[in-house]
């Protein structure tokens, strides 16, 4: 049975995305009503935060940039200090679709984390070239720790229940792809069930894309790096997960 939308945050993680935001945020709440739209500025210097308090959003503030992973991190931890069972992580620049959500929240019946898969055979989204290459390579690795096939293990657009929800909130990793990639390692080898449903992703509606032709032989060469570091990790206690959830699950 889905969560009660109440009980849902919604973190969109943003750096200078002004363009976008305000636009973002009227869709994810006029789609998902009941749920509540979390804003993490990730230390923008442009009027990111003031529209996206203008556009109805509860907005946190980092006072310099951190990437995706310690923006989320604070997203996790206002989740478990506010009594929020389930945390989207949705971009804030506009390529992920707040109507799938429902997709995910159904899914987390049966898993801890659901992925936005790109590469499942909905939409006509492309990544070409090395950057492909190492997606394929990686989601086969994660999809042998996770015990389950995974086709796009580097998406941002992904629902974490409440176990999840309370690894992370003290375990998620701030470094370059440590949001997508040592996350779900540090998931798996705690125990989260991990599953995914595809989805479809649309163009940016502002901002400029966080990757191009010419950086992608850097991206496989940090992505393969984040994702020794991830198994480098000691794996966190499931006995000490599952006892956190419940007591946070607890009536006070």
């Amino acid at each position: 049975m889905p969560p009660s939308p109440s009980r849902v945050l919604i973190v969109l993680p943003a750096f200078n995305e002004e363009e976008s935001i305000g636009a973002v945020i009227q869709e994810v709440r006029s789609t998902l009503p009941g749920m509540t739209c979390l804003v993490v500025d990730d230390g923008s210097k442009d009027t990111t935060s003031r529209i996206a308090d203008e556009a109805g959003a509860k907005v946190v503030r980092l006072p310099f940039n951190l990437g995706v992973g310690g923006a989320m991190r604070l997203g996790f931890r206002y989740a478990v200090e506010n009594g929020f069972d389930v945390v989207i992580q949705i971009d804030a620049d506009g390529q992920h679709d707040p109507a799938a959500v429902p997709q995910l929240l159904e899914k987390l019946d049966e898993a801890d984390i659901v992925i936005g898969a790109r590469f499942a055979g909905v939409g006509d989204y492309q990544a070409g070239g090395i950057r492909r290459f190492a997606m394929r390579i990686i989601a086969s690795v994660l999809s042998r720790t996770a015990k389950t096939t995974l086709t796009d293990t580097t998406s941002g657009f992904k629902a974490s229940g409440p176990r999840a929800v309370a690894l992370f909130a003290d375990n998620y990793p701030a470094e370059y792809l440590g949001d997508t990639i040592e996350a779900l390692v540090i998931a798996a080898r705690a125990g989260c069930r991990i599953t995914q449903v595809p989805v479809a992703m649309r163009a940016r509606t502002g901002g400029r894309p966080s990757h191009n032709p010419f950086k992608a032989a850097v991206y496989l060469l940090r992505a393969f790096v984040a994702l020794g570091f991830a198994y480098l990790r000691p794996a966190p206690s499931v006995a000490t997960l599952d006892l956190r959830t419940a007591q946070e699950g607890a009536p006070a």
